[in-house]
């Protein structure tokens, strides 16, 4: 087990009990979070890939509609985001328990600019700018389905809803993807190798809906920020670049939506 120590933690080969507490704790997690989505996922591409049209056929609503009526739309998008608060509540939480707080993980109080916030946004040009020119390839050799990052109405809060579910799903991913699965491995005796290997594959996973490329560009993004936490211990840039590159995906979509000749 890992006991905290300032911004460290010191490590301790658990007995057979904590190792089997582990494992348990892992499955638990992923099943309720992001183990069933990669599911989904799956059967999701496999739908389309045995549809008429097959898999570039197919359109795909990140943040759709779910009522013709305003509020109740915008309830019903408050809601996906708080369930992916909680999501990351969740992961917070058993690694608290574990020993290791916040600061341990790299989700100190302070935001820095220059430990934190540049390399996010170096992060997300790295990762944003060749994953969108990936799905445009993709795309057009049909091997993609048809994204559409948001398809809100007109309504005063679209905005405000798509940045904060921007915000939501980066901080949930980044936490149990990362932060928590990473460390449950390494707990597990897991080189740091196959651990990335491990979060990257379930990354990928839970995108294949999007289709191949979707779920191959997503394994890449996942071993990239694995690596960057693996080797800085902070967590606040991946999460600030994952932010940067979902909200940028959302509002430029919905800015750009029937401007531009190369957007499907």
């Amino acid at each position: 087990m890992r006991v905290e120590s300032g911004a460290e933690w010191d490590e301790a080969e658990p007995t057979d009990r904590e190792r089997l507490g582990i494992k348990l704790e892992i499955t638990v997690v992923l099943l309720v979070t992001f183990g069933l989505s990669g599911l989904n996922a799956m059967l999701s591409l496999l739908e389309s890939a045995l549809a008429p049209g097959g898999v570039g056929g197919r359109t795909v609503a990140l943040n759709p509609s779910r009522s013709t009526q305003s509020t109740i739309d915008m309830l019903f998008q408050l809601l996906s985001v708080l369930r992916l608060a909680g999501w990351a509540a969740l992961g917070l939480y058993l690694l608290w328990r574990g020993g290791l707080g916040p600061r341990a993980i790299g989700l100190a109080n302070r935001v820095r600019w220059r430990t934190d916030a540049l390399p996010g946004v170096v992060l997300a040009a790295l990762i944003g700018l060749p994953g969108l020119a990936l799905y445009l390839i993709v795309h057009a050799v049909g091997f993609s389905v048809t994204i559409v990052p948001a398809s809100l109405g007109d309504y005063w809060w679209r905005l405000p809803t798509l940045i904060l579910s921007a915000c939501a799903n980066a901080l949930a991913e980044e936490v149990v993807v990362v932060a928590f699965l990473l460390t449950r491995l390494r707990a597990l005796g897991w080189s740091a190798n196959s651990a990335l290997l491990t979060s990257a594959l379930l990354r990928g996973s839970y995108h294949l809906y999007q289709g191949l490329g979707g779920g191959l560009g997503n394994v890449v993004m996942g071993v990239v920020f694995g690596r960057y936490w693996q080797r800085t211990n902070r967590l606040w840039p991946l999460v600030l670049a994952h932010s940067i590159i979902d909200a940028v995906a959302y509002i430029g979509y919905t800015i750009l939506r029937g401007h531009v000749s190369w957007l499907p």
